[in-house]
């Protein structure tokens, strides 16, 4: 457990990266039984939502987290230059760990009523599969979007049911 504290803690390290400030915050409905963190905006005008599931030893198992980040409305977002440094990030932190990861194509998907893009990784040690993490990215006119979600491998798989209707219920 301690590691996937560990690996946790990379997590959250990659995603706040993300600068963002927050006019209108976006509304989730996180699953049923996961317990909503408090993320207390940053100096810099970070603004995240996030939630995590825990075992039935409190032990966390999975976490989603929305981040947002403002965009100057002259500027064009690279949304695949950063979702492949986003996952270049997560791949070298994990390998420091002593851990491989293999992400899937970046390839097209939605995130509410945003044309979006998404890869998960799939992170091993000793060629066991033992955690998951998808992210997920978008623009609209002056800000960015990340949904990132994470999980030990079996409640991540468990968790996709949760997962959709988070994501679904999503309002940008």
């Amino acid at each position: 457990m301690i590691r996937f504290c560990k690996l946790l803690f990379i997590l959250l390290s990659v995603l706040s990266v993300v600068g963002a400030a927050h006019a209108d915050a976006p509304v989730v409905t996180w699953p049923e039984g996961w317990q909503i963190e408090a993320v207390p905006e940053s100096t810099s005008g970070v603004s995240r939502q996030r939630a995590v599931k825990n075992d039935q030893t409190g032990s966390p198992v999975m976490v989603m987290e929305l981040t947002v980040s403002q965009v100057q409305s002259d500027h064009q977002v690279n949304l695949e230059g950063v979702l492949l440094e986003m996952r270049k990030s997560v791949q070298k932190d994990f390998f420091q760990g002593g851990y491989q990861s293999v992400c899937t194509r970046i390839h097209s998907t939605t995130l509410s009523r945003l044309a979006a893009l998404e890869t998960t990784c799939t992170i091993t040690q000793n060629g066991r599969h033992v955690l998951s993490q998808t992210l997920v990215a978008a623009v609209d006119a002056d800000k960015a979007y990340v949904l990132s979600y994470a999980g030990q491998a079996e409640a991540y798989k468990a968790s996709q049911d949760e997962i959709d209707a988070a994501r679904n219920s999503l309002k940008l």
